[in-house]
């Protein structure tokens, strides 16, 4: 007995359409690889160092950043510190950053008369000068920008965030091509040896089945840092209230200037603008010493940094943002009167403010403790050898003098679906879904060349 004509026939059909749609994933997810890997490879290395940034800059710079602690002497006074960095190098200065344990040094930030901002290491125990950096000029500032791509201007950072969405694009279309479908092979298990290409094309597999998952949610976590998407939300969940977080009230006068004109901050912070003080005309200024009294007695944690009032209205604004979420924290304060004029902290900002704060301080490797570093050091590290697995493989793959690009599915519209459901993530991500058309539009026209070229190579012979 034969199996019926049409039985056979949909059964074919059915067969063509797998074939098609696993091509189409598979094309999209080789395109997505091709773009995202050597991203994926920087922003691995950079961040496995950057989880550990105090540990390596304490290390690096230990003759800057460590002291000796002198259990029988009283740290010195804010203002003494001050006045020990503008001795050394005379000029103006901008913030104070208070030692956050008994071993470490204070840093002074100092606009010199030259016109350089120059980070002063200070004593706490008895003022003397241990050096000084370029602003931001550590080790781990270096690192920090490269991750970031600022060092390269914003077509840079955009191509960071185009990157980002493609890691998500490539992780969904990665759990397809995965999915078993009868193999026993190759699925949670390595086959073959490393001079074979089954042996990458398995390491592959796996590591990116145990990767996947942190690869979207560091590439989540990292968009809103992104200079379009991120910026345009930040907008969005703080544009009002002066840029702070909605719930915060913010019922005194405000200036222009922001707070991250002065120095890194939170996420939710980077458009808040510092508040104005008043009473100039009627009262003295407190001092420095007297501004770092009233913030301790507010309960700050230690080791924060106090930004010094600019003009007769301005206001001395401490921050700090230790690993611990609940201690992170804002305060302004009157330069005349010593009253706090704003105090919030993460618990001040609005739903989506902390579910991305919290999301930001895992992607940093600061919301666990240690356990937090390690595992994302093996993921960073994991990547890497995802990255080397993907390139060993397509080389062992390709043809010879060829690109290698995974075969045009038969039925078409299999092509055109996968793309339309990009372009759906593309309308929450629209710098990611522009580089979705434009790499559409590049495949629809080599493809076309493709054709054409061997359809005249048909006709001639």
């Amino acid at each position: 007995m034969t199996d019926h004509p049409i039985r056979t026939a949909d059964a074919a059909d059915r067969r063509r359409a797998r074939t098609s749609l696993y091509r189409a994933v598979w094309r999209w997810h080789f395109f997505a690889g091709l773009f995202v890997l050597p991203f994926l490879i920087t922003l691995s290395v950079t961040g496995a160092l950057y989880l550990f940034r105090d540990e390596i800059d304490a290390i690096v710079h230990a003759d800057l950043k460590r002291v000796a602690v002198q259990e029988a002497a009283a740290p010195m006074p804010p203002s003494a510190l001050m006045a020990a960095a503008l001795t050394a190098h005379p000029g103006t200065a901008a913030k104070i950053t208070l030692p956050a344990t008994p071993d470490s040094s204070a840093e002074v930030t100092v606009d010199t008369l030259s016109g350089e901002r120059l980070a002063v290491y200070v004593n706490p125990y008895d003022a003397a000068v241990l050096g000084s950096l370029p602003d931001r000029g550590t080790i781990m500032w270096t690192v920090r920008t490269l991750h970031s791509l600022k060092y390269f201007g914003p077509v840079a950072r955009g191509l960071i965030e185009i990157a980002a969405g493609w890691s998500i694009l490539l992780v969904l279309t990665g759990a397809y091509l995965w999915w078993p479908r009868g193999q026993s092979g190759g699925v949670v298990t390595l086959r073959g040896k490393p001079a074979q290409r089954v042996f990458w094309r398995d390491l592959h597999a796996v590591l990116g089945l145990v990767l996947g998952g942190f690869i979207a949610f560091l590439a989540i976590t990292g968009m809103p840092w992104s200079g379009v998407w991120g910026a345009k939300v930040n907008e969005w969940a703080n544009g009002s209230n002066f840029g702070y977080p909605s719930g915060v009230r913010v019922n005194v006068p405000m200036s222009d200037a922001r707070m991250a004109q002065d120095g890194p901050t939170t996420w939710s912070l980077e458009q808040a603008r510092v508040p104005l003080a008043e009473g100039g005309a009627s009262m003295e200024p407190i001092g420095i010493d007297d501004a770092v009294s009233v913030f301790d007695g507010l309960g700050l944690h230690r080791g924060y940094t106090v930004v010094f009032p600019k003009g007769p209205t301005g206001v001395f604004s401490a921050s700090v943002y230790p690993d611990d979420l609940a201690q992170q924290r804002v305060v302004h304060l009157n330069a005349y009167s010593g009253k706090p004029l704003i105090d919030m902290s993460y618990g001040d900002y609005g739903p989506l403010g902390r579910w991305l704060e919290f999301g930001i301080n895992v992607h940093l490797g600061q919301e666990f403790g240690l356990a937090n570093k390690l595992v994302l050091l093996a993921v960073c590290i994991g990547n890497v050898v995802l990255a080397v697995a993907a390139g060993a493989m397509w080389w062992k793959r390709r043809p010879k003098g060829a690109m290698g690009v995974p075969p045009l599915p038969a039925e078409r519209g299999r092509l055109a679906g996968v793309a339309a459901l990009m372009a759906v993530g593309g309308l929450a991500f629209p710098l990611v879904g522009l580089s979705f058309l434009v790499m559409l539009a590049l495949d629809l026209l080599i493809s076309r060349g493709w054709r054409h070229r061997h359809a005249g190579m048909a006709a001639r012979a």
